[in-house]
């Protein structure tokens, strides 16, 4: 039962910090790009990768080692497979900010300057995205509720 009780607390946990550091990154990127801008996408960006992870391995132990309903539960489950395409759809985003945000980091270590020219598609990207994980707090608080289900 803690096992099952932990693996909930820091997927919600994960869920919490993701969207903070999804939203903080759109917000400064939307801002003048200075050292300090820099440094708060930089942060924001961790802090979305790190949450992203935890959320999807915490996800995968749920759904599929034996801590929650079952795995046949969740295949099944229309909501399920709806919270997965927009978990994809955040996935297919991330690319080209993750791409260019390693190219940044790199330019900001050597000291070189950053091209900063894509920062206010890499804003709008981030908040389609925390659009999309507010779709899937929707459907998983459905799910919750056994709602989804394959009759």
């Amino acid at each position: 039962m803690s096992t099952r009780w932990l693996l909930a607390a820091l997927h919600l946990v994960a869920l919490a910090v993701g969207f903070a550091a999804i939203w903080t990154r759109a917000r400064a990127l939307r801002g003048p790009l200075d050292d300090a801008a820099y440094r708060r996408v930089f942060a924001a960006d961790g802090a979305w990768g790190f949450a992203a992870l935890l959320w999807i391995v915490t996800g995968l132990f749920r759904a599929f080692g034996g801590y929650e309903k079952g795995a046949a539960y969740y295949l099944q489950n229309h909501l399920f497979w709806g919270k997965m395409t927009l978990l994809a759809l955040v996935l297919l985003l991330e690319l080209w900010p993750m791409v260019t945000l390693v190219r940044w980091r790199i330019a900001a270590r050597r000291g070189q300057p950053i091209d900063a020219s894509a920062a206010p598609w890499l804003a709008r990207i981030s908040v389609a995205q925390a659009t999309l994980v507010l779709g899937m707090v929707l459907a998983a608080s459905a799910m919750a509720r056994g709602l989804g289900a394959a009759r």
